[in-house]
């Protein structure tokens, strides 16, 4: 033992358990344990008029880049295959849902819960406990980066769409860390508290929210100038002039013989 230390200031207890150790584990406070109770006001114009598209039209506009792995995908299908809203953000540690519970608490109407859960658990995170919770706090819906269980309990609760990796009967464990609205990764993409999420049958998209509006005013001129040709489309009158105006401006050989011989 060092000079000048007892067996209490040297980390050991008098029967040499070591009772008095710092633990490791212990929840500290900042990051990885905070929540973010900022109101970030929604633009209700905007949200209503992302509704109208697709996940597929707005990935487009948005160059691919912000569509989530194709492994979140709808699990109440058909009773609710779509959600769409405003981002509340979750963050656990794997296998954990404090602060999904706590979450139900932060979380307002019409916004959808982005849980962060680690696509390695194997624990679900959401239940139909959670989800019937999610009821009645008006939630938009559920897009989870991990699992869920009692899938059959949130489908009966009818409109509570979920969209995850997929189902597992192993439940989660109540002891954090965690963090709600702060930047979660979900699907590969980054998403903010209030950044716009749409999910469908093809998929989940999120619309950055200070991008949103400017997104949305070239989903509406994209789809007025598209119309004549998604009903020629339609009608099978249309032309594919165009395949081969771009095949011809990237110098596409077209040979009328066999070009060996």
């Amino acid at each position: 033992m060092a000079k000048g230390m007892d067996a209490t200031s040297s980390g050991e207890s008098l029967d040499g358990i070591g009772s008095n150790k710092p633990k490791s584990s212990s929840m500290h406070v900042g990051p990885g344990f905070r929540i973010s109770l900022l109101d970030a006001a929604v633009d209700t114009a905007v949200l209503e008029g992302l509704k109208e598209f697709d996940a597929p039209a707005i990935s487009d506009m948005m160059n691919r880049l912000y569509t989530m792995e194709t492994a979140i995908h709808c699990l109440t299908y058909p009773v609710a295959k779509r959600v769409a809203g405003p981002a509340c953000t979750v963050k656990v540690f794997p296998g954990d849902n404090l602060m999904v519970h706590k979450a139900l608490d932060v979380v307002k109407p019409g916004e959808v819960l982005v849980i962060d859960a680690s696509s390695t658990s194997l624990n679900a995170v959401v239940g139909d406990i959670i989800a019937t919770k999610a009821r009645h706090r008006q939630i938009a819906g559920f897009v989870i980066d991990g699992l869920v269980r009692d899938i059959e309990g949130i489908i009966a609760l009818g409109n509570m769409p979920v969209f995850a990796r997929g189902v597992t009967p192993i439940g989660p464990l109540h002891r954090g860390p965690g963090e709600i609205n702060f930047p979660v990764s979900v699907g590969g993409i980054v998403v903010h508290a209030g950044d716009y999420v749409i999910g469908d049958m093809n998929g989940v998209v999120v619309v950055p929210k200070d991008a949103a509006a400017d997104v949305l005013a070239r989903l509406q001129r994209q789809r007025q100038g598209e119309g004549d040709y998604l009903a020629a489309v339609r009608e099978g009158t249309f032309s594919n002039a165009w395949v081969d105006k771009e095949l011809s401006a990237s110098g596409l050989e077209i040979h009328l013989s066999d070009p060996r011989q």
